[in-house]
């Protein structure tokens, strides 16, 4: 049986709960499962594709330091290598998952990019401060801030959240996002770009991620909010909602049964790999939506329309 992504030749049948649709999926994944969140990449079977070999920089982040929280693994590592190509000097803050930090970085420098690396936790306002005083020191200024990092955790129904797992999510989620970008946002000028994480989920309300759902709806304000407060600054603010994406948050997550059947209720009967939102994070990074703010992007094979 070959699982690997675009190649494989697995399909099971998948039925839509209210009966709907009846289609066949290709599966991304066997079943698995991850004991601790956020996950790592490097037991992830099969790896997940972070880089598009036929993609190539055309210095649209030439000179620009990024920031991207999270940017060892899954979407922040797919957005990173696509920054360096583009010309960006990157500062990546990932909890502790080094071993996939270590390879981001060894994988970035192959391509010739700069990349610093700084493990902590952004539900930490000193942390926070520390990585923006390591990347003024390092590279000078700050252009681009990449709100990626997150937590997500599967429960059937509302009391089996235990308050701990509601306040880590929240803390993670919302906490780390504005604390890093109340630390950072000082040192933005006009021009410089703004990128938060949402979800699909939030859109559909995935009933197995209440407490994630609620964060990444607070996301969606918070761009918004932000994006008006902040708009005749030049500063621009926008969000990303992704689908399904193969990234080490999925097994961390879910049951190990349902990994094959992620994705199989988008329009395109599919997941996605972290190298197709790459550009996404590009564009909003870049001038290339220099009249676009406060707006959310939805790349999620058509799950949600609209």
């Amino acid at each position: 049986m070959n699982y690997n992504y675009r190649y494989g030749n697995q399909f099971y049948n998948y039925y839509d709960p209210l009966g709907i649709k009846s289609t066949e999926y290709e599966i991304m994944a066997p079943e698995q499962s991850q004991p601790v969140q956020p996950g790592m990449e490097y037991l992830m079977n099969p790896l997940p594709v972070f880089d598009n070999p036929n993609y190539l920089g055309s210095g649209k982040l030439k000179g620009k330091v990024a920031i991207i929280t999270g940017g060892d693994s899954g979407l922040g590592r797919a957005a990173a290598v696509a920054f360096a190509k583009e010309g960006a000097k990157l500062v990546i803050p990932y909890y502790n998952e080094h071993r996939d930090a270590k390879y981001t970085k060894e994988y970035i420098e192959r391509l010739g990019g700069q990349c610093v690396l700084l493990s902590g936790d952004i539900t930490d306002k000193k942390f926070c401060k520390e990585i923006v005083k390591v990347a003024l020191s390092t590279y000078g200024k700050i252009d681009i801030l990449v709100n990626n990092a997150g937590v997500q955790f599967q429960q059937d129904e509302l009391n089996s959240i235990s308050d701990e797992q509601f306040d880590r999510t929240m803390k993670v989620n919302v906490y780390g996002m504005f604390y890093l970008t109340k630390e950072v946002l000082p040192y933005l000028s006009s021009g410089s770009s703004i990128i938060n994480l949402t979800s699909v989920t939030t859109f559909y309300g995935d009933p197995q991620l209440i407490d994630y759902v609620t964060t990444k709806g607070a996301i969606v304000g918070f761009t918004r909010a932000l994006a008006r407060n902040l708009a005749l600054k030049n500063i621009r603010v926008n969000a990303i909602a992704p689908g399904f994406f193969w990234t080490p948050l999925q097994p961390a997550c879910w049951v190990k049964e349902k990994i094959p059947s992620l994705g199989s209720d988008a329009a395109m009967a599919r997941g996605a790999m972290p190298y197709e939102l790459a550009p996404t994070f590009v564009f909003l990074a870049s001038d290339d939506s220099s009249y676009m703010t406060g707006q959310v992007i939805h790349n999620n094979g058509g799950q949600i329309m609209g």
